[in-house]
């Protein structure tokens, strides 16, 4: 292998690392660090609370609400001063305050309440420049053990909204706690990302390989396939090494970017390429190389760019560029999951602002899901053919996996019948492929190949026959025609599907009215294990029996618009599937049954167990 290309290699390694800092200057802070609350007691008895808030950042003179309980109950009349008009996007014309603000609570007012011993201030505000609201944040606050201040309540006579606190013998107030709707889990999410920036890697190195044969992964290994079989005689180990490992590197640097851009916008990058548009052009792009492997045309740059470009590369002997192009993008599009670590390092960076150790673990996160694969390269560029007609059929057969790769792609998108179809044309080519219904030879390979190609056009006309009839699963396609004379022993579950916060507060209202546990489902229809959970333990029998007096509330992200962005943030979900569970009297997460990514019927089961369902 030569120099220049142990150079590119190593320029693109360093340039995905470099982005995994990138974007520190993107750091957003977290709530307690944007709105500092202090507290002290007045010489009167009463209490006071200081406010100090970072610079962009504003409070809502509204939101400040002081009660003796934590699901809010009746508030206790807290004294505020003006605050500045603002025409906010989500509340209208309110009040806000920047730099600083006070609010006292009268000895009088605590009498009236029944002098609590623990008072709970909600309050909430949002980073102007960055246009991000932050979720409410409840403090408790222990009366007892306040310290007193010299300094007298004053009253509220208007002023500034850019005032001073007045120093005085204020404490901090810690410990925020959930307001309703909102989780209690980022500690446990987040416990992964704590120690040494040293361990932190090393452990999602290891996630990573723990992920090599998931969902995240597996579509990818095709895709590396594919563009090996491409070199044709060009292959060799030192090649597979460098076109598998520029691919992995930039797949580590796309993991790296989600990190940067959850940071920068609180989005979820991954989720946001999921519409019907990007699927759609990837899936046509896949359609497009699997007939080139088939030879209907060849895939080449314009003559003039490709003597630019040979004139740099021809020691490298190939389209790195293009390998890092691919290796990108199917991170991003092509095997998207959620899974707890990906989930953990996007709520750190999201709620501390800590974005390079987050982007630098995600990663290296991408770095374990693909070290295999460049093992894979390196060692299958020895075993692919390099010339000969066995080479043509290598190509072939690749083009009928980018098929297989572009059809599970628009399946996101498309209704499940169509999708089924979609395998079973699929199945039946590759069937006629096969020499089907060609004549028999006496070659062992060929009558083999024969009999496979027989096996795959009767699977398809099955899967196709199962599609005319409504199914949808490909492993039962008569599912449909059977339960036509079998009473159907799982039918769908009853649930509330809700895309915006507005009708996830009326379903949530309604459903604390039944006094159980509330299930929150986070779904979409791109979402390929969302509806590997739908059939597997939704419609699991033990499950369901389960379910029958468990209100069932499915928040539906396919759109992801502003409202499903909206309702995730609320949640700390990063993407679907997430699934977690509500008290029925606060609204209130209930942990540590949150389920982030796949999971099984009797799983499942034990996080009924642990609800309290």
């Amino acid at each position: 292998m030569s120099h220049n290309l142990i150079r590119f290699v190593f320029a693109l390694a360093a340039l995905a690392l470099g982005s995994a800092g990138a974007g520190a200057q993107f750091a957003i802070p977290s709530a307690d660090e944007a709105f500092r609350l202090s507290a002290a007691k007045s010489p009167d008895g009463g209490i006071i609370l200081d406010w100090a808030i970072a610079p962009d950042m504003y409070l809502y003179r509204e939101k400040v609400i002081v009660s003796a309980s934590p699901d809010g109950g009746r508030p206790i009349p807290v004294e505020t001063s003006p605050g500045q008009k603002k025409d906010d996007p989500t509340f209208g014309e309110t009040e806000v305050y920047h730099d600083a603000t006070r609010a006292t609570v009268s000895s009088g007012a605590l009498a009236a309440a029944g002098s609590p011993q623990t008072i709970h201030v909600a309050y909430q505000g949002c980073a102007e420049k960055l246009g991000i609201c932050y979720p409410p944040t409840t403090k408790a606050i222990e009366v007892a053990t306040l310290p007193a201040t010299n300094q007298a309540v004053p009253a509220s006579k208007g002023g500034s909204s850019r005032s001073t606190v007045p120093t005085g013998a204020s404490q901090p107030v810690d410990g925020a706690t959930a307001a309703p709707g909102t989780p209690q889990t980022a500690s446990q999410d987040n416990a992964w990302m704590s120690g040494s920036l040293a361990s932190v890697l090393a452990t999602f190195l290891g996630f990573g390989l723990l992920l090599t044969f998931t969902p995240c992964v597996l579509p990818m290994i095709p895709i590396l396939s594919g563009m090996l079989a491409r070199s044709g005689s060009r292959l060799s180990a030192g090649r597979g090494f460098a076109l598998s490992a520029t691919y992995v590197l930039a797949m580590a640097a796309a993991y790296g970017l989600l990190g940067i851009v959850a940071a920068w916008s609180g989005q979820n990058l991954q989720a946001a390429l999921q519409t019907p548009w990007a699927l759609g052009a990837m899936s046509v792009l896949f359609a497009v190389l699997a007939l080139s492997m088939f030879g209907l045309f060849e895939l080449q740059l314009p003559s003039s760019w490709t003597s630019f470009i040979s004139g740099r590369t021809s020691a490298m002997g190939g389209s790195l560029p293009g390998a890092a192009a691919l290796g990108f993008t199917s991170a991003l599009i092509v095997g998207p999951c959620v899974t707890p670590p990906l989930a953990g390092a996007l709520l750190y960076v999201s709620q501390t602002g800590d974005t390079m150790r987050g982007a630098a673990a995600l990663f290296m996160l991408g770095l374990g899901m693909g070290l295999p694969l460049i093992v894979y390269g390196t060692v299958g560029a020895k075993a692919l053919p390099k010339s000969g007609l066995w080479l043509v059929r290598v190509k072939q057969a690749f083009g009928v996996v980018f098929l297989g790769v572009a059809i599970a792609m628009v399946s996101r998108i498309v209704p499940p019948q169509v999708s089924l179809a979609l395998w079973a044309m699929l199945v039946i080519g590759t069937g006629v492929f096969l020499g089907a219904f060609d004549p028999a030879s006496g070659c062992a390979v060929r009558r083999v190949a024969k009999a496979a190609g027989i096996a795959a056009v009767v699977y398809g006309g099955t899967l196709m026959v199962g599609a005319a009839s409504g199914a949808s699963d490909p492993l039962q396609p008569l599912a449909t025609l059977a339960r036509g004379s079998t009473p159907d022993t799982a039918p769908a579950l009853a649930s509330t599907r809700v895309t915006t916060p507005a009708e996830f507060d009326a379903a949530l209202e309604t459903a604390q009215a039944q006094g159980n546990p509330i299930l929150v489902d986070f779904t979409a229809e791109w979402c390929v294990t969302c509806k590997e959970i739908d059939r597997t333990v939704f419609a699991d029998p033990n499950v369901q029996a389960r379910l029958k007096d468990i209100p069932f509330i499915r928040a539906d992200v396919t759109d992801y618009n502003d409202a499903s962005r909206d309702l995730m943030r609320r949640f700390d979900v990063v993407g679907p599937p997430t699934i977690l569970f509500l008290d029925p009297k606060t609204g209130q997460e209930l942990t540590p049954v949150r389920t982030i990514g796949t999971i099984d019927a009797d799983g499942f089961l034990r996080k009924l167990t642990a609800a309290g369902a």
